[in-house]
């Protein structure tokens, strides 16, 4: 890093820079950079997605639906952020952020489109009456844990994820700032599962999917390679709560979906019925 403090120009314009490892996907302007048209499966919901955190958070919802027992069979095709297939016109169409996830369902008419992972985590829940309490002061406690969390982890993702692990060069205070941040998000739920089971009591919710989906990853999953540098391992109760939630089978398979890296018994690249999970098992 240059000894010479950086002086903004009056108005900022983009050039072609180093930004790490998303440099190439990466613009300040929105719409598709290619015409793509998106697959469709057999059933009503159509997911598009990659099984980064915020792609988690939805097959760990569509997963626990089906365990339940719900008519939410649904199709899973995988989203290449790496190669820009979020900027197809396709996924545009649905999503306008360029973003995964990304849902369409064709179940009702027309047809309706929902973006934003947290947004996603309620639509489903409230179209199928599951893991939303009903009374208005848990609904609202459960709200709560889900927007804080939706808030929250871009600091955790695009802040600390990025100065620690991806940019190119180690800048002191951008980590120390995120990284400062990133343990005071910790602490905040680790003080509240002192007393509770899961984030808003004793029901497991749609807040804990959202926030176990991050902040899960971190404390058991060494999330950047920084769980020593965070010190997850002094974040007990998050340890314990996270713990239980990947004991749930649906949370083991909805991890999977969507995946194409990491140990190959553990990629369900697209999903289209249950059966893909017992040919992956029996591949391995």
């Amino acid at each position: 890093m240059s000894d010479q403090a950086y002086v903004p120009p009056k108005v900022w314009v983009w050039e072609s820079q180093d930004g790490g490892r998303f440099t190439n996907i990466n613009r300040p302007i929105a719409g598709p950079t290619h015409d793509h048209e998106l697959p469709v499966g057999e059933h009503p919901l159509q997911l598009y997605s990659l099984a980064t955190p915020n792609g988690v958070k939805v097959t760990v919802m569509l997963e626990e639906l089906l365990e339940l027992g719900h008519d939410a069979e649904y199709d899973a095709w995988i989203i290449n952020i790496g190669k820009g297939d979020q900027f197809g016109s396709g996924f545009v169409n649905i999503n306008p952020n360029s973003k995964i996830p990304a849902l369409f369902d064709r179940g009702t008419e027309p047809g309706t489109r929902v973006f934003e992972s947290g947004a996603i985590l309620l639509y489903l829940a409230e179209k199928f009456g599951a893991f939303l309490p009903t009374e208005l002061s848990a609904r609202a406690e459960c709200y709560s844990w889900l927007m804080w969390q939706m808030g929250s982890a871009p600091y955790l993702g695009g802040g600390f994820g990025h100065f620690y692990a991806y940019a190119p060069e180690k800048w002191e205070y951008p980590i120390n700032r995120f990284a400062m941040e990133a343990k005071r998000q910790l602490d905040v739920i680790d003080r509240n599962l002192a007393t509770r089971t899961y984030l808003c009591g004793d029901e497991y919710t749609v807040a804990d999917m959202a926030v176990y989906a991050w902040y899960g990853a971190c404390v058991l999953h060494n999330i950047y390679d920084a769980a020593e540098f965070l010190d997850v391992a002094s974040y007990t109760n998050i340890i314990r709560w996270a713990k239980a939630i990947e004991e749930r089978p649906a949370v083991e398979r909805g991890r999977r979906v969507n995946r194409s890296w990491g140990p190959e018994e553990t990629r369900v690249v697209e999903r289209h019925s249950a059966a893909d999970f017992e040919i992956k098992a029996a591949e391995s």
